[in-house]
C-alpha cells in the first residue's frame, strides 16, 4: 500500500513539474483520525518551490489518483493523511491463505550470493551460552535471507590445526595418562574441562593401558572428532544444520600458506624484524603491525585466517558475514587489512560482533556450571528451558546490545513469557482449528468489517515488509517484535470476538481469518527457528 501510494504522489509531483528525486516518506500515524498512511512530502518541498506548504499540499491532492485510497486530508503545517480502502486487506487475507508458507517470501535478494559464518568454535570444548547467542543469530538471519531469494551458504570454519589443538591433545593424554596412574603433566595452557576427563576415561574403559604408546596425533585426533561431534549434536537439537563446514587443515592443504605472505610481500605489505615476518596492516586498517612467521620459520594463527578468508573470495560471495564475540573486535582490523592486501575488496566482508549474555535465576547471576566448571553450556540451557525459548530469547535482542536472559522467566507459563504468549496464540488458533477447518475461500468477504478485524489484517499485511527490513538491516529480532505484536492483536481480538457464531457464514470467514493469523505466526517463528506447539 505504501508503494501505490509513493507511485501516485511521484506522478502527483511530476504532473506538477516538480524536480523531486529522493525517496518519499509514509508513515504511520500514531492517531487513528490522521488515517491509515501520512506523508510530509510538503513541507519538503517548500524549500524547493519556495510555496506555503498548505498551498502545496492542496495542489498534490488535486493531482493524487490512488484507487485503493478512498480519502485524503490535509493538516497544518502541511501533512497529507491517506484513508485507505479495507479491501485490501480482506484481499491479502486470501493470499496468505493460497500462499500458506510462502506467505512473506520475496526475491529481493535474487542474484546475490551471502555467505554467513557463525558460532566456528573450536573443538577444545563444549558450547557455551555465547555460542548459543551467535548460533541463533546467525541462524535466523540466513533463514531470513533465503526467504528473501538470497543465495545463502551457513558456514562453520573448524580450527582443527594450530596450538590450542596440540594443547588439546596434550590435555587428554594427561588425563589418559593419569587414569592408567602414570605420569604426564598437563600442558601450561591445558583444557580441564569435565569433557577433556570424559574421553580419557571412555578411552581407558575401551582400551585399558593398552594405549600408553600412542602418539600426540592420535589424541590430537581423538579429540578433535569427539568434541566436533559433540558440538554438532547440540547444534542440530539446537535447530542449526550448516550447509558447508571448512576445516583450518583442509585450507592449509589447498594452500601454500607461505605463497599467500609472499604475496602480501609482493604487494608491499610485509618487512622482516628481528628474524621475524611481520604483517605490515598498520599501513591499512589496523593501529598495529602483527607477526606472520615467528623467529623459529613457525606460522602465526593468523596466516591460516588470512588463507580462509581469501578462500571465501575465491568462492564468489557478493558479501561475506562473519559472527565473532566482542573480545574479537581487534581481529576485524587485522582480517580487513590482509582482505586489502591481498587486492580483494573489503567491505565485502562484514563483521558482526555480538554482545555478552547474563543468565539470571532466581534474580541472580549464574556463573558456573556443575558439568563445565566454567560456563553454562548450549545443552544445559536447551535441557533448562528448551529449544524454542532459548531461540526466540536470542532472536529478541540486537547483536550489539548485552542481553539478561531469564531463566524462570523463559520457563514461565504466564503472559509476562513472551515465548509463552506467542505460542499461546498459536496453539489456541490450532485448538479452534481441529474443532472446524474451513478450505474453501470466498469472492468476497461479507462479515470481517470491524476495526478488531481490520486492526489484526493490517499486522498480517505488514510481515511482507518487516521480513525484507529484517533481511536489508541483517535485523532478525525485526521478526520477533514482530510476531510478539501479531499474538497481541489476536489475544485481544479473541478477548472482543466469538469466533464460532450462530451466523454461518460470519464462522467460515472468522476461521479463515484466525488461519490466516496462524500461518502468519509460524511464517515468523519459523524465521528464527521456532516451532510453535499445537496444544498448550
Amino acid at each position: 500500500m505504501k508503494e501505490l501510494i509513493i507511485a501516485a504522489l511521484e506522478k502527483s509531483i511530476s504532473s506538477l513539474n516538480i524536480d523531486y528525486h529522493d525517496q518519499l516518506e509514509i508513515t504511520r500515524p500514531k492517531q487513528k483520525e490522521n488515517g491509515d498512511c501520512s506523508c510530509n512530502i510538503a513541507l519538503r518541498l517548500a524549500s524547493i518551490v519556495h510555496d506555503n506548504p498548505m498551498l502545496i499540499a492542496e495542489k498534490l491532492v488535486a493531482n493524487f489518483s490512488c484507487p485503493e485510497v478512498k480519502n485524503v486530508e490535509i493538516k497544518a503545517p502541511g501533512f497529507i493523511n491517506f484513508f485507505v480502502a479495507k479491501d485490501y486487506l480482506l484481499e491479502n487475507l486470501k493470499k496468505v491463505l493460497i500462499e500458506k508458507e510462502n506467505y512473506g517470501r520475496s526475491n529481493i535478494g535474487a542474484g546475490q550470493k551471502i555467505n554467513i559464518e557463525f558460532v566456528s568454535a573450536n573443538p577444545t570444548g563444549i558450547l557455551h551460552i555465547g555460542n548459543a547467542r551467535g548460533g541463533a543469530y546467525g541462524d535466523s538471519l540466513a533463514r531470513i535471507m533465503r526467504f528473501c531469494g538470497y543465495d545463502v551458504t551457513s558456514e562453520y570454519y573448524i580450527n582443527d590445526a594450530g596450538n590450542q589443538i596440540n594443547n588439546l591433545g596434550e590435555s587428554i593424554k594427561a588425563r589418559y595418562y593419569e587414569i592408567c596412574g602414570q605420569d604426564y603433566h598437563m600442558p601450561e595452557n591445558g583444557y580441564y574441562g569435565e569433557e577433556i576427563k570424559a574421553i580419557a576415561k571412555e578411552l581407558y574403559d575401551n582400551y585399558q593401558d593398552t594405549y600408553l604408546d600412542k602418539d600426540l596425533e592420535f589424541y590430537k585426533e581423538l579429540g578433535t572428532k569427539k568434541l566436533l561431534n559433540n558440538i554438532f549434536t547440540d547444534l542440530k537439537e539446537y535447530g542449526i544444520n550448516y550447509d558447508c563446514y571448512t576445516s583450518e587443515k583442509a585450507i592449509s592443504q589447498k594452500y601454500d600458506l607461505k605463497e599467500i605472505i609472499n604475496k602480501l610481500t609482493t604487494h608491499g605489505y610485509t618487512y622482516e624484524l628481528d628474524g621475524a615476518t611481520w604483517f605490515k596492516c598498520s599501513a591499512l586498517y589496523d593501529d598495529k603491525d602483527h607477526v606472520l612467521i615467528k623467529e623459529d620459520g613457525t606460522l602465526t594463527y593468523l596466516v591460516p585466517d588470512i588463507a580462509y578468508h581469501y578462500d571465501k573470495y575465491n568462492r564468489g560471495y557478493d558479501k561475506m558475514i562473519d559472527i565473532f564475540g566482542t573480545d574479537h573486535h581487534g581481529y576485524v582490523a587485522r582480517l580487513k587489512s590482509s582482505i586489502k592486501a591481498l587486492g580483494n575488496d573489503p567491505d565485502k566482508l562484514e563483521v558482526k560482533l555480538l554482545q555478552l549474555v547474563r543468565l539470571i535465576k532466581d534474580g541472580n547471576v549464574v556463573k558456573m556450571s556443575k558439568r563445565s566448571g566454567k560456563s553454562v553450556t548450549l545443552k544445559e540451557l536447551i535441557d533448562e528451558v528448551g529449544v524454542n525459548a532459548a531461540r526466540y530469547y536470542f532472536a529478541r535482542y540486537s547483536l550489539d546490545t548485552q542481553m539478561d536472559f531469564d531463566l524462570d522467566l523463559a520457563k514461565s507459563k504466564s503472559n509476562e513469557n513472551p515465548v509463552y504468549y506467542v505460542s499461546y496464540a498459536y496453539a489456541r488458533i490450532s485448538s479452534i482449528l481441529r474443532e472446524k477447518d474451513i478450505t474453501e475461500i470466498p469472492e468476497k468477504f461479507a462479515t470481517l468489517n470491524n476495526e478488531d478485524t481490520y486492526n489484526v489484517l493490517e499486522k498480517v499485511y505488514a510481515f511482507p515488509e518487516v521480513v525484507k527490513t529484517a533481511a536489508l538491516k541483517e535485523l532478525p529480532h525485526l521478526i520477533t517484535n514482530y510476531v510478539y505484536e501479531l499474538a497481541g492483536l489476536f489475544h485481544s481480538y479473541y478477548a472482543k470476538n466469538r469466533i464460532l457464531t450462530e451466523n454461518e457464514i460470519a464462522t467460515k470467514e472468522n476461521i479463515l481469518l484466525i488461519k490466516a493469523i496462524r500461518q502468519t505466526i509460524y511464517n515468523a517463528l519459523n524465521l528464527i527457528g521456532v516451532i510453535p506447539p499445537e496444544k498448550m
